[in-house]
């Protein structure tokens, strides 16, 4: 029994509504690994999937969790009720190219005086 206290059962769930799974995880598993198992089981039929972990956002407990911590940092009490399920928002931000990165307050021609005094 010691092995399920271990464990937390996660469902992922999509901006569409939809899930993916629920899925056990010890709790040493770490967020990245997380986002890792949202990537390789994202619907084939659900365009703009993810492509990388740092395109991947999960949100459980209205915080944004950090790639480097575990499932066991962010337990919480309800999570460890028999059968509880916690649900995990996922967020896709793909990342910028160099020429979306760029601040539109670069452009010289946009830092000129246009003003008239007559």
């Amino acid at each position: 029994m010691a092995e399920v206290d271990n464990q937390l059962e996660i469902k992922f769930r999509l901006t569409d509504g939809s899930d993916i799974g629920p899925k056990a995880f010890p709790d040493a598993t770490t967020v990245a690994a997380l986002k890792e198992t949202v990537i390789s089981q994202w619907p084939r039929e659900k365009e703009n999937g993810p492509k990388t972990v740092k395109e991947v956002k999960l949100i459980s407990a209205g915080k944004v969790l950090d790639n480097n911590k575990t499932v066991k940092d962010y337990r919480n009490p309800v999570s460890n009720l028999v059968g509880a399920v916690t649900t995990m928002h996922v967020i896709i931000q793909p990342l910028l190219t160099e020429k979306e990165k760029k601040p539109k307050g670069d452009d010289p021609k946009m830092n000129k005086c246009v003003c008239t005094v007559m």
